[in-house]
């Protein structure tokens, strides 16, 4: 048993890898601000919290320095997953406070984990810190853990994300702290936020089939662009693999070595729902970039991980879940 912080632990990453840590026996703290997460990710299927909410549960906005200082007694492990993230519009219209935000939080909890080491530090980044150039559409080829530099990410996130791992990557170097780095390629199923706001593509696109055709299907830019889609349960996977394998690892990406593009997602959603929707494009609206996807073969060969959740299955699960929650199931 280990005694684990998990920050950003009420969101979808986050509640699903404080659930599989306890069921493996540790003992987890979760500080969260819930601009995003919710407690109610932090329940089971019998509707009882998997952590004690009074004790083990702390609502902190961790842009605030020190947050983190009187957690860490006697915790042996830090998971890092607290961030200022949502859907494209949300970023490309915020990027300067989603900069700053994000600097703040990643500098005070590695800051406080100087003053009071840990065994291991488990970051969690982004393949949207990835150059810009080189997410040129579906047919690009796998990026590797090397490219991210020279650096040029597209959005403010992608660069806040950056400077996470390197300061990161810095804090294992002086102050002798293991640290693992795994950026993730973008991440869906449940729970998640799938409100017209925050949420990002994949739920954004099922609340959307779900209200159709009442009200217009409507995926923004062309459709062309693409991403490499990871199932969250792979990812904490991934995560719990991190602690026990990838720690004095380095930089390591998380996910499929395919790009699905947004058309093809929007048309698998449809055909889920047993709808006939048209799909309306809407090229005024911001994209974000043209298409990434992952060479895991250093994920492969430190941890032993690849992925494992089909698409479509993952795709039918969290279309139910999001029914379900909609018309209160």
């Amino acid at each position: 048993m280990k005694n684990i912080l998990v920050t950003g632990g009420a969101g979808m990453i986050g509640s699903n890898l404080v659930k599989r840590l306890v069921g493996l026996g540790h003992e987890v703290k979760v500080v969260d601000n819930l601009w995003r997460g919710k407690l109610e990710y932090l329940y089971d299927d019998q509707g009882t919290p998997v952590i004690d909410l009074e004790k083990s549960f702390f609502k902190r906005d961790l842009i605030k320095p020190g947050m983190c200082d009187n957690l860490l007694d006697e915790i042996d492990y830090v998971y890092h997953l607290a961030d200022v993230v949502a859907g494209i519009d949300y970023v490309f219209s915020n990027q300067g406070s989603v900069f700053n935000h994000n600097i703040l939080i990643n500098t005070n909890v590695i800051t406080s984990i100087r003053k009071h080491p840990v065994k291991g530090f488990i970051y969690v980044g982004t393949a949207c810190s990835f150059p810009a150039h080189l997410q040129s559409g579906v047919e690009a080829r796998p990026l590797k853990e090397e490219d991210q530099y020279p650096a040029s990410p597209e959005s403010a996130y992608g660069w806040s994300k950056l400077m996470g791992e390197y300061e990161a990557l810095l804090m294992e170097k002086e102050a002798n702290i293991p640290t693992s780095v795994l950026v993730l390629h973008n991440v869906y199923g449940a729970p998640c936020d799938y409100g017209k706001e925050k949420s990002q593509v994949i739920p954004s696109l099922i609340r959307k089939a779900i209200f159709a055709p009442e009200n217009p299907f409507v995926v923004w830019g062309s459709g062309a662009q693409g991403r490499a889609f990871v199932h969250v349960d792979d990812v904490v996977d991934a995560l719990i693999l991190a602690k026990d394998k990838g720690l004095g690892q380095g930089t390591i990406q998380i996910g499929p070595d395919i790009c699905i593009s947004i058309r093809e997602i929007a048309e698998t959603i449809i055909s889920i729902s047993g709808k006939d929707v048209e799909i309306q494009y809407d090229i005024s609206r911001p994209e974000g970039d043209r298409g990434r996807c992952a060479d895991y073969s250093k994920a492969k060969k430190i941890l032993g991980w690849e992925p494992r959740i089909d698409l479509r299955n993952g795709l039918e699960r969290l279309y139910s879940w999001i029914d379900g929650k909609i018309k209160g199931k």
